[in-house]
C-alpha cells in the first residue's frame, strides 16, 4: 500500500484541499478558499491525508478574526477508513497545542438516510478513535415564505422597556426553546447565548419582543436581521402555550424589515420545539453534532 503522507497546507495550497471533491454538497458551507480569504481557514490549520498525492483526508480548522477562543474543527471529511482519519486528527491535535471541538454540520434527518450514513460514518468514528466525545446535536431549520398562522389575539407583543427588562426575563428561562449559533457566540465572542444573549446582539431592544397574556409576560424573543441570515436568535418561554404565537411573531417581524428567509436553530432533544417550528412553516436544513475532548465543559 502506498504509504500515507499527512501535513498541513502551506499557502497557495487552496487547490490541495480543494481537490478533493465535496462528500456532502447539499450542504450550505462557505467554501474554502472563500475561507481563506476572509482569514478564518488558514494554511497552518488546515491539514490533508495524501496517499499517491490523492487527497484522501482533509481537516480545516476555523477561527474567524477578532475570535477569542481557539480554533474549532469546522470542516473533516474522510475517503479511506477511520483510522486514517484518526491519524491525521491526532497529528494535527500534536500540532495545535491537544484536540478541541470538532462541529459535524450534516444534512437534515442525515439518520434516516443511508446515503449520507454512507459518507459520515467513517469520519465520525475517526473523531472518536482520535479522543473525542460525541456531544450536543443541533438542528437548524429555515422559514423561507410558507404563510403563518392566524394569531389567536390571546396575547399582546410589545417591545421591551430597555436592556435590564430582557435580562430580567432571561434570568428567568429555564431552558431556551431556541439558540441559534449558541457555538459561534462561545467561540467567537465568549458569550453563553442562552444566559448573555445581550453580550452577543448588543443592547438594543429593536429586535425584541415580550409576549404579555393580560398583565403577565410569558415570552420574549430575540432576532437578527442583520447576521449571516435574518435569524431567530434567541427564544424563551415562561409558558409553554405562547409558543406558537411567538414564533409567528418573529418571523412576521424579521419579514417586515424585509427577510425572505428566517433561520432558527433548535436543540435535537426538544421535539416539541422542532414540531411547533415546522407548523410555523420552517423545514430542516441540517443538524450539527459537536465532539469534544472528554474532559471539556461543552
Amino acid at each position: 500500500m502506498t504509504d500515507l503522507v499527512i501535513r498541513p497546507l502551506v499557502a497557495g495550497e487552496e487547490h490541495v484541499f480543494d481537490s478533493m471533491p465535496d462528500p456532502l454538497p447539499q450542504l450550505r458551507q462557505v467554501a474554502y478558499a472563500d475561507g481563506v480569504a476572509g482569514g478564518g481557514y488558514r494554511p497552518e490549520t488546515t491539514w490533508v491525508a495524501l496517499r499517491a498525492d490523492r487527497v484522501v483526508g482533509r481537516a480545516a480548522w476555523l477561527l474567524p478574526p477578532g475570535a477569542v477562543g481557539a480554533p474549532w474543527l469546522d470542516r473533516f471529511d474522510l475517503d479511506a477508513e477511520p483510522e486514517v482519519g484518526a491519524e491525521l486528527l491526532r497529528a494535527a491535535h500534536e500540532a495545535l497545542g491537544g484536540p478541541g471541538l470538532y462541529y459535524a454540520a450534516l444534512p437534515a434527518h442525515w439518520r434516516r438516510r443511508p446515503e449520507v450514513l454512507a459518507v459520515v460514518r467513517a469520519p465520525m468514528a475517526a473523531a472518536q478513535l482520535a479522543g473525542l466525545v460525541e456531544r450536543e446535536e443541533r438542528i437548524r431549520c429555515s422559514w423561507a415564505g410558507t404563510p403563518l398562522p392566524a394569531s389567536s389575539g390571546r396575547y399582546d407583543f410589545r417591545a421591551p422597556a430597555d436592556a435590564a427588562e430582557i435580562n430580567a426575563l432571561v434570568a428567568r428561562v429555564a431552558e431556551p426553546d431556541v439558540l441559534t449559533g449558541v457555538e459561534i457566540a462561545r467561540v467567537v465572542g465568549g458569550v453563553d447565548l442562552a444566559t448573555d444573549p445581550l453580550g452577543w446582539l448588543g443592547d438594543a431592544v429593536r429586535g425584541w419582543r415580550v409576549a404579555m397574556e393580560a398583565d403577565r409576560p410569558v415570552g420574549l424573543v430575540g432576532t437578527a436581521g442583520d447576521a449571516c441570515y435574518p435569524l431567530l436568535a434567541y427564544l424563551g418561554l415562561l409558558d409553554e402555550a405562547a409558543r406558537p404565537e411567538l414564533l409567528a411573531e418573529a418571523v412576521r417581524m424579521l419579514v417586515a424589515d424585509g427577510a425572505r428567509e428566517v433561520i432558527a436553530d433548535v436543540a435535537a432533544h426538544r421535539v416539541a420545539v422542532l414540531a411547533e417550528l415546522e407548523r410555523t412553516g420552517f423545514r430542516q436544513l441540517r443538524a450539527r453534532v459537536t465532539f469534544a475532548p472528554p474532559n471539556s465543559p461543552e
